[in-house]
């Protein structure tokens, strides 16, 4: 009798709820994946407010890079002035430019990270971080090209090399100016250690040229060079995508640590990161073809067997790029997609048996 209708105790009919009761409870937060592949409520962290992971390392990332820059160009001088003409110079000038500007190109980068990170420490000023990293570059490439114009003989060749290495170095501060350093820190360590596999690789070439066939006639030497040159881009490729993977974990572990607050690293990092070491050497042969545009004409022009070796070298550095970042991007992906764990499976909701009445 308690629930006759129009009785003190009658259940009361459902109705909808008002704009300010919705107003005062909020809406239910939205569920979303963590990188390891848990569900956490969306937080301020996760909508883009919250800084991302810092790159750790930087000083020492900025030391090694500046080493090999300087090993680069010690190298090329010393190359250089062993030629006995001035035809020999201008061949090993253009054959020593990629690695010139590569170096170039990952230094800048390196240093700037190195420099805007502990600037912008305290907030996130992008125009300000941009600004520091690009002048570092530019003070990187100004060191650069002035040590080339000491060294190095001065000549048209000296000036293009400069001038070259000095634009690779700003285009790589350019790019430590992004927001999210670990990104770039990832991408400069792993194409660091990419451009040192590709110099020591060159022990194994010899042995492999025998290993794939390469005999007395010309289309096995072109062969056996094609498979030696696919095995150095595929070996490059996954080295880059693991040094790539190792360095965002440790920028993530690190950040986990000293801040809780950072965003976690989702899968487009580990994507971009893998790929960039293939990217910078891409980048780099667009430098090499248009600020050394000339050297390599001049080199190309010496004689009929210059000019095929240097329009080989070109496609090959380009088919190696292209390797580098696939693989480099596949690895880092298949690396990272091992890591996750699937999302916990949820009970379903009791239903009530008035509800199903």
């Amino acid at each position: 009798m308690s629930n006759q209708p129009g009785g003190p105790t009658a259940a009361q009919p459902d109705r909808p709820q008002t704009t300010d009761e919705v107003a005062a409870d909020g809406p239910d937060p939205a569920p979303t994946q963590d990188a390891d592949g848990s569900v956490e409520l969306l937080s301020d962290a996760a909508d883009g407010s919250a800084p991302p992971p810092r790159a750790p390392g930087t000083l020492g990332l900025a030391l090694l890079a500046t080493g090999w820059l300087a090993a680069m160009l010690w190298s090329t001088r010393e190359a250089i002035q062993s030629a006995t003409a001035g035809v020999t110079a201008i061949s090993l000038s253009a054959f020593a430019l990629p690695g010139v500007i590569s170096a170039a190109l990952v230094a800048g980068a390196a240093v700037g990270l190195a420099v805007s990170e502990p600037v912008t420490r305290r907030g996130d000023r992008a125009t300000l971080r941009f600004a520091v990293a690009v002048g570092v570059g530019l003070l990187v490439g100004l060191a650069a090209a002035l040590a080339i114009e000491l060294s190095y003989d001065g000549n048209t060749t000296t000036r293009t090399i400069a001038g070259t290495t000095a634009a690779a170095a700003v285009i790589g501060g350019a790019l430590a100016g992004a927001r999210n350093g670990a990104v770039i820190g990832a991408v400069a360590s792993a194409a660091l250690g990419t451009l040192l596999f590709v110099v020591g690789f060159s022990v194994a070439r010899d042995p492999l040229f025998n290993l794939f066939g390469a005999g007395d006639s010309q289309q096995s030497l072109v062969t056996a060079a094609t498979w030696v040159s696919r095995t150095e881009s595929l070996l490059a490729g996954l080295l880059a995508g693991l040094l790539a993977f190792g360095y965002l974990t440790w920028a993530r572990r690190r950040a986990a640590r000293r801040d809780t607050s950072v965003t976690a690293l989702r899968w487009p990092a580990y994507l971009v990161a893998g790929a960039g070491p293939g990217l910078l050497l891409l980048l780099a042969e667009v430098i090499i073809r248009v600020g050394g545009r000339s050297l390599i004409d001049l080199a190309a022009a010496l004689s009929e067997a210059d000019a095929v070796a240097q329009t080989s070298l070109g496609t090959s550095r380009v088919d190696n790029g292209i390797w580098v970042l696939f693989v480099g991007a596949l690895t880092a992906m298949i690396i990272f997609g091992r890591t996750l764990s699937p999302a916990p499976e949820t009970d379903p909701e009791p239903v009530e048996a008035g509800a199903a009445r």
